[in-house]
């Protein structure tokens, strides 16, 4: 992410006796210019009166929004909408968990706050294209499931108004809120959405259960709700889950639908027990109470092969990923040691399926080549870019070299792995643009995109159906950004 440092004591010295309308310094522009400050974050410490400022010419797009309740994990879910959209307006469909259960005058005062932050958001990005002469007639649709479960639409448009007898350029905003919440006992730690039948959807609670959820009835009411008005504070649904396991010993975070096998499901505790659930054909499902049992600590993620139907992989915080075989007993067919402290995340590349990321408690990420592990170190690049734990990791759906990652350091990195350091290109560059830019030497060249302004971020999810879409969840709120150096387009001989 572009940032820019300033400190508004220096500027007001630095400026003084400028004239108006001159730059920020009185020095001929034609003597060398003075190399620019990468500020690294993570690393440099802001002065006393310095801030960073978002530059929004870095983004296609970028929203924030809260929706009054802090949500530790959400899941995108797919749509018919398309399989590849790259126009606006956009449409989106989340569920996600929140960590409160909240009353009706809390539910209120949080639906005024959302939308006041919402819609701030929007104003400003409008502001900033409307002075960039850019156009804006278009909307943005956004339909929020939340477990309680949200929808919002918000329409933007671009339009000439007469006020005060002047003609001014102005923005109006249509407004249509609906909202679906459905009740859940106990804090939700990790949600997810099965990528066949999306309207499914599987909970990890703190009190030890794991829920499946049919939404369907929900997401056909959002999607009729388009067409009313009817903005009235919506109710909380006391709606029966499809089945409730309690066989696992204590709560957990590990949770992931087969995208092989439809209604394949694999949950993991803080007991480093694993269950395995199996469809059944009356549309409820079978769990083995025999669970899997070859970790010697917590069981943070599970990830399934994206080619094999009976392959899962786990990460532990003793260390260690393991990779199973459900057909060769309760055992893993091999484990090894990743990091130096608790995996916290793993992810497993669908376009190149020999490839798995993990994330570390000590803010190191590593990609496996898992072709490798017989020959033993499977690690093919390790990253200690960032300083404090890693809290979510996911390959890009689009291209199979660019993985997102999330961290404690409340920065959310893009990396493409694919790229290397070319010092001749670089020397080619400069001496056409003439820039001087202080680059940090240890800055992996592999970094393309780096993003802040959430506190205590937990988790990111790519948009499977909008390439070059990110959705990001922390302790103050959800951001939905499209990076400019994102490629947003997928070659025509691309299948999705």
């Amino acid at each position: 992410m572009v940032r820019s440092i300033k400190n508004p004591k220096k500027a007001k010295r630095k400026n003084k006796g400028a004239k108006k309308g001159d730059g920020s310094s009185s020095s001929s522009s034609s003597g060398p210019s003075m190399p620019a400050k990468v500020w690294q974050p993570g690393v440099d410490k802001l002065e006393e009166g310095e801030e960073l400022q978002c530059d929004p010419t870095a983004y296609n797009s970028l929203h924030a929004f809260h929706i009054g309740w802090p949500c530790l994990s959400f899941d995108i879910l797919r749509d018919s909408l398309g399989l590849v959209r790259n126009e606006f307006p956009h449409t989106v469909y989340f569920v996600a968990g929140t960590q409160k259960t909240s009353n009706a005058s809390e539910t209120q005062g949080a639906d005024d706050a959302w939308q006041k932050n919402l819609l701030g958001t929007l104003l400003e990005y409008l502001k900033y294209l409307i002075l960039l002469g850019k156009d804006v007639n278009w909307y943005l649709t956004s339909l929020l499931l939340v477990m309680m479960i949200w929808k919002v639409k918000v329409v933007t448009v671009m339009k000439t108004v007469k006020m005060r007898e002047k003609v001014v350029l102005g923005i109006r905003f249509c407004r249509q809120y609906f909202l679906r919440k459905v009740a859940h006992q106990g804090c939700v730690n990790r949600i997810r959405a099965m990528s066949q039948n999306p309207h499914i959807c599987a909970s990890w609670a703190d009190t030890g259960h794991v829920q499946v959820w049919d939404f369907s009835s929900h997401l056909n009411a959002l999607a009729e709700s388009e067409t009313e008005v009817n903005p009235g504070a919506p109710s909380v649904f006391n709606q029966t889950p499809l089945m409730k396991f309690g066989g696992h010993k204590d709560e957990g975070y590990s949770i992931d639908w087969s995208p092989v096998t439809p209604g394949r499901l694999v949950t993991g505790d803080c007991k480093s027990c694993i269950h395995l659930w199996e469809p059944t054909s009356d549309g409820t499902w079978t769990v083995d109470t025999n669970p899997f049992v070859g970790h010697s600590a917590s069981v943070e993620d599970l990830q399934w092969s994206p080619t094999e139907a009976d392959v899962f992989a786990s990460c532990s915080v003793d260390g260690h990923i393991a990779i199973w075989d459900t057909r060769l007993g309760k055992s893993p067919i091999t484990s090894f040691k990743a990091h130096n402290a608790d995996v916290n995340v793993i992810s497993w590349n669908r376009l190149a399926s020999c490839m798995l990321a993990s994330g570390s408690d000590d803010g190191t990420f590593s990609i496996h080549d898992l072709r490798l592990l017989k020959g033993g170190d499977s690690v093919v690049a390790h990253f200690e870019y960032h300083k404090h734990p890693i809290t979510s990791i996911e390959w890009s759906p689009h291209e199979g070299s660019t993985l997102a990652v999330s961290s404690a350091d409340n920065q959310l990195t893009i990396w493409d792995l694919s790229l290397e350091k070319d010092e001749e290109e670089e020397a080619e560059f400069k001496a056409k643009t003439q820039e001087q830019v202080n680059a940090p030497a240890d800055l992996p060249p592999q970094l393309l995109f780096v993003h802040q302004g959430q506190k205590d971020l937990k988790e990111l999810h790519w948009h499977s159906q909008i390439p070059g879409m990110l959705v990001s969840t922390a302790a103050d709120g959800y951001n939905i950004l499209m990076p400019s150096n994102i490629q947003s387009t997928l070659p025509q001989d691309v299948g999705v």
